[in-house]
C-alpha cells in the first residue's frame, strides 16, 4: 500500500478522548501515515497502548529513523519533538516550543516543508496556541487544515487560536473528523506522497528565512543581557570605549563587561556541573533503594542512568578546566604587552 498522505495531529489538555475516538474510526487500509503529538512533557505515558486498544491501525512510540509507512500511527515520545524528514521520522531534544517538548508546531512545520500538499493537519482540544504557527506552514505549503470544533472541545483554546489566525479548511466535531480524513486521503491521486529531498528542504527553508527543525539554533541574540540582573543592555560609547547599561542602571565599560560576562558564563557551567553531580547521586540512591526492595530491573536502570550522568559531568568538568581567551586582559594595538616573538617579528 502506498502512502498517499501524511496526517499530523496535535493536542493538549482534553485531547486524549478525542484522539481515541479519532484513531478508533480510521480504517486499517488507510493509505496515510498518522503522526501524533500530545503535550506529555517528560511524563511517562501509555498512549500507544491506549490507541492500540481502540484502533485498527498499529500504534507505537516513534523512534529516530523510523520509515514513514502508511497504515501506522506514530506517537511522539515524552520529552522529544517528533519531526518529519524525507521518508523518515526524526526525534529531537531541541528547544521547547510554547513551553513544551514535544510540541505540535515542530511536527506540523517539518511535515509541511517535506510533503507540502500531501499533509493534512489536525488540531484537537488544548490550551493556548501551540499548532497555530504549524497550521500556517501547512497552508503555506498547500496542505489541508482541520480543527476540532471549539464547542466540541473540552479546552477550546488551541482550536480557537488556529481559527482566529489561519484560514482553516474544516472545523468539525471529533465524531466527523475521521470520515473527513478518509475522504481526503482516498480522494487524492493514487500516486504515493513524494517527499522533496533534504537539499530542497534546506534550500526552501533558507529562501523563506526560517530555520530547519531539530537542534538548538544559535542565531544572533536580540540583545546582550546584564551579568548582574539579566536585564537587556543598551550599548553606548564614551569616545571610542563601548559602554553597556541595563534599564535599572548597572553599567559596564567594554573590558569590564567582558570579565563580568565570563564570570556569569563560568558560574552557569558550574551550576550545570553541580546539577549533574547531584543527579548522579540521586540515581545511585534510587538504585540502592530499588535493590533493597528486590527490584533488580529498576535498580539496573537507575544505576545505568547514574553512570550516564556521571560521564556527562566528567566531560563538563574537563571542559571547565580548559583555558579561555581573555582579549580584554591583553594588550591593545600599541603592543606594550605583546609576547617576545611578536616584538621580534615586528622589529626584524
Amino acid at each position: 500500500m502506498e502512502c498517499r498522505s501524511v496526517i499530523v495531529v496535535g493536542g493538549s489538555a482534553g485531547a486524549v478522548e478525542p484522539l481515541q475516538e479519532l484513531v478508533g474510526s480510521l480504517p486499517r487500509e488507510l493509505a496515510a501515515a498518522v503522526c501524533i503529538v500530545l503535550h506529555l512533557g517528560n511524563r511517562q505515558s501509555m498512549l500507544p497502548e491506549l490507541f492500540t486498544r481502540v484502533a485498527a491501525l498499529p500504534a507505537c512510540w516513534a523512534t529516530d529513523g523510523d520509515p514513514l509507512q502508511p497504515g501506522r500511527i506514530y506517537v511522539a515520545p515524552p520529552d522529544q519533538h517528533l519531526l518529519v524528514v524525507p521518508g523518515y521520522l526524526q526525534l529531537s531534544r531541541g528547544p521547547r516550543e510554547n513551553r513544551t517538548r514535544p510540541a505540535v508546531d515542530p511536527l506540523f512545520r517539518s511535515a509541511a516543508e517535506v510533503y507540502g500538499p500531501k499533509v493534512i493537519g489536525v488540531i484537537l482540544s488544548g490550551m493556548l496556541s501551540d499548532g497555530t504557527a504549524g497550521f500556517s506552514a501547512i497552508k503555506r505549503h498547500g496542505g489541508t487544515t482541520v480543527v476540532q470544533d471549539p464547542k466540541d472541545a473540552q479546552y477550546p483554546s488551541m482550536p480557537q487560536s488556529a481559527l482566529a489566525n489561519v484560514p482553516v479548511d474544516y472545523c468539525l466535531p471529533t465524531s466527523a473528523i475521521a470520515n473527513l480524513l478518509v475522504r481526503l486521503v482516498t480522494g487524492r491521486t493514487s500516486k504515493a506522497a513524494t517527499a522533496v529531498s533534504q537539499r530542497q528542504v534546506q534550500s526552501q527553508t533558507a529562501k523563506e528565512g526560517t530555520e530547519m527543525e531539530g537542534d538548538y539554533q544559535l542565531g544572533d541574540p536580540v540583545a546582550l543581557t546584564c551579568p548582574e540582573c539579566g536585564g537587556a543592555l543598551k550599548e553606548s560609547r564614551v569616545d571610542s570605549l563601548p559602554y553597556y547599561t541595563c534599564h535599572i542602571g548597572h553599567r559596564f565599560a567594554g573590558p569590564d563587561m567582558d570579565m563580568a560576562q565570563f564570570q556569569m558564563m563560568e558560574q552557569a557551567l558550574e551550576i550545570a556541573l553541580r546539577a549533574l553531580n547531584e543527579r548522579a547521586a540521586l540515581c545511585q540512591r534510587m538504585a540502592a533503594a530499588a535493590e533493597q526492595k528486590g527490584q533488580s530491573l529498576a535498580a539496573r536502570r537507575w544505576a545505568e542512568t547514574s553512570q550516564e550522568v556521571t560521564t556527562r559531568a566528567e566531560t563538563l568538568g574537563r571542559f571547565l578546566q580548559q583555558d579561555w581567551s581573555h582579549p580584554s586582559s591583553n594588550a591593545g594595538d600599541d603592543g606594550e604587552d605583546e609576547d617576545e616573538p611578536t616584538r621580534q617579528q615586528r622589529h626584524s
